[in-house]
């Protein structure tokens, strides 16, 4: 076994000045990933910083008409937020769909984010509905946050500490379970904007979420599930694994997104 620190952090500067003094250390917040890798030794961080305790880390509010989530509120607290229920009912919806009732307890929408899996549904909602992410230093828009498979624009020492949601004229999200691990096999979120519309898809391709130029295209000019049918999805860049291959996924896509717009 090997050893590690554990430092409960009291602010987001303890958390810092914490985690710059081990030579590998992570922040800890749901742990649903880096518990599991620890377990089978694929991670061995010699401090670990639990963020969860830290003031204005939690919490749903609104401003305005956008919605502030804290990046240490759980999965749980997003879906059975009401103020969520009313700005962004699809969001809940996701949330309430995440792995099982004990992940959904622990797990939170920052470490989430932060950890950036390919097939985790919080990715494809950020980037579908135009979030931005707000760190201890700086905002980032989702679109140039996700910078590929488990990989974000986050940088040493930085700390997500809260994003920011506009509110959709409409959205949806709908996702094809691995019925083992409940990740998306493929997920589709879209998201009617005032930019037109923006349509994102996890576990599917193979350098993690990404937008789809031709479905948003087409749900531009008629937001309807009708929309889809016209749109060709290519295989190219998509994952295969035991689960599906390219073309199972790309068909998957459509479907799904036929779905998330039909509600």
């Amino acid at each position: 076994m090997y050893p590690t620190k554990y430092h409960k952090a009291a602010s987001v500067d303890d958390a810092i000045a914490a985690l710059a003094g081990g030579e590998d250390g992570k922040f800890l917040a749901g742990g649903m990933t880096l518990i599991a890798t620890m377990k089978q030794h694929l991670a061995a961080p010699d401090v670990l910083v639990d963020i969860r305790a830290i003031d204005g880390m939690k919490g749903v509010t609104a401003d305005g008409d956008t919605l502030v989530i804290g990046a240490a509120t759980t999965h749980a607290e997003v879906a059975a937020s009401d103020t969520v229920l009313g700005l962004c009912p699809a969001l809940a919806c996701l949330a309430a769909g995440i792995g099982d009732p004990m992940v959904r307890q622990a797990g939170t929408i920052g470490g989430s984010i932060a950890n950036n899996d390919p097939a985790a549904d919080y990715p494809a909602a950020l980037l579908a509905l135009g979030a931005t992410i707000v760190t201890n230093a700086r905002e980032i828009a989702a679109d140039e946050f996700f910078e590929g498979l488990f990989t974000t624009a986050l940088e040493e020492n930085e700390i997500i500490t809260a994003v920011r949601i506009p509110k959709p004229a409409a959205a949806g999200y709908a996702k094809f379970r691995q019925p083992a691990s409940l990740f998306a096999l493929v997920g589709v979120f879209v998201a009617q904007t005032a930019d037109g519309a923006r349509v994102a898809i996890t576990g599917a391709g193979e350098d993690g979420v990404f937008r789809h130029d031709g479905l948003e295209a087409a749900l531009s000019a008629n937001w309807s599930a009708d929309a889809v049918d016209g749109v060709e999805v290519s295989s190219d860049g998509l994952m295969t694994d035991i689960h599906a291959d390219p073309a199972y996924r790309a068909n998957l896509i459509k479907v799904m997104a036929k779905r998330a717009v039909a509600g």
